[in-house]
């Protein structure tokens, strides 16, 4: 079975482009399709998790288990800090295996704050933070500026503008409110990293996982910001320059990036963005457990193809690892 958030269902409903960035576009779903059924296996399209819902709920649902070995899920899911949960654990209701991880670790990595604080218990590096549900809030806040303001609880750049860059007060309580209003979400406040910034992809889970590269983050003079910006991650192609990193400062952040995929318990594959600090140490600036796959486009299948690892043997290895699991429990 294949669960998937097709981008083009969202928006003809009326939701923005922004609203519905973290979707997939058909371009992927197909892409996916045909690794699956190129790496020996049969597949058929559920959908989104409304879809889902109505073959578990239907006549059919006493033959689930049947028709499909496992699930491989993509779904981000639409709304609240579950979101990305609600699929696997439906599927966890009724038996059913699945690729990625398990619905605790969805809702700790789509949650940058409780990330950071797992992170922070173990020595991880990743920087001080303040979470502000209020304005009234900024008044305890002690982190030197600037600073960065972002949504707690959004991926692909969503609430990310070159004014997340703040340098005083009032600038900041401006980007807070907006947030707070935009996503209805508490905005997470932490010290803007000056330094190299690279993303970090790896597959597998637990012992067996490994690092499958470090790329360079970087962006041209066509780019809004020097920022990953929901601008600069919709507009890529030409506004951000990627490079394959395999220097020192690499190494240490595919150490870090590993050492958090097996302290967070995440599953088959997973990207970690990193930056460094005024001091040139990398930091962790978010982890996502549901990296894209869009072929060409995403940066873990960029990262990929830049380390000699075609997409047919990345989506061949997130299923090997699925598999490994279900063999082992």
């Amino acid at each position: 079975g294949f669960t998937y958030d097709l981008k083009d269902d969202y928006l003809k409903l009326g939701y923005s482009k922004e609203e519905a960035a973290e979707f997939d576009s058909l371009l992927t779903i197909s892409a996916i399709c045909s690794a699956v059924e190129k790496a020996g296996h049969t597949i058929e399209r559920i959908g989104n998790v409304d879809v889902l819902y109505q073959k578990l709920l239907g006549d059919n649902s006493a033959i689930i288990n049947e028709r499909w070995d496992f699930v491989f899920n993509i779904c981000e899911g639409l709304r609240g800090s579950g979101r990305e949960s609600l699929v696997p654990a439906l599927l966890d209701s009724y038996q059913i295996p699945y690729t990625f991880s398990d619905p605790l670790t969805h809702a700790i990595t789509l949650n940058k704050a409780v990330t950071k604080r797992l992170l922070k218990s173990e020595g991880i590096a990743t920087t001080d933070f303040v979470l502000i549900s209020s304005l009234t809030e900024l008044d305890s806040m002690n982190l030197s500026y600037p600073c960065f303001v972002k949504p707690v609880s959004e991926g692909t750049g969503k609430g990310i503008t070159p004014k997340s860059k703040v340098h005083n007060k009032a600038e900041l309580a401006a980007q807070v409110t907006e947030r707070l209003k935009q996503f209805k979400q508490p905005v997470l406040v932490e010290p803007f990293l000056t330094g190299r910034e690279v993303t970090v992809g790896v597959l597998g889970t637990g012992a067996n996982a490994f690092c499958l590269g470090v790329m360079n983050v970087g962006f041209t003079d066509k780019a809004d910001s020097d920022i990953h910006s929901y601008y600069n991650k919709e507009n890529c192609e030409f506004a951000a320059v990627y490079t394959p990193a395999k220097d020192e400062f690499a190494a240490k952040c595919a150490d870090l990036a590993l050492r958090a995929h097996r302290l967070l318990d995440i599953k088959d594959a997973c990207r970690v963005d990193i930056r460094a600090d005024e001091h040139g140490e990398p930091q962790i600036m978010e982890i996502n457990s549901l990296p894209g796959l869009m072929p060409g486009r995403s940066d873990l299948i960029l990262l990929a193809e830049m380390f000699d690892y075609s997409y047919q043997q990345v989506i061949e290895a997130i299923i090997k690892s699925a598999v490994e699991r279900q063999l082992t429990t």
